[in-house]
């Protein structure tokens, strides 16, 4: 079931160079949405906290091979 997104409070990094080409986020209850930046009606991802703090973790500990 999709959360109400009607009062979200989107953010986006403050390391965003141009601010044009990052996503925004915001948590919305048990939940965190994830949106394009420069395409904010071409819709949104939501994913449950605790998949999403094991994302950002996975991030801060380089769990992630670099693209070719």
């Amino acid at each position: 079931m999709q959360p109400d997104l009607s009062g979200a409070r989107w953010r986006k990094s403050s390391l965003s160079a141009d601010g044009a080409s990052c996503v925004e986020m915001a948590f919305v209850g048990n939940d965190v949405a994830v949106r394009d930046t420069k395409n904010r009606d071409g819709g949104t991802l939501i994913f449950h906290r605790n998949q999403w703090t094991t994302f950002i973790n996975g991030i801060k500990n380089s769990d992630f091979a670099p693209l070719p």
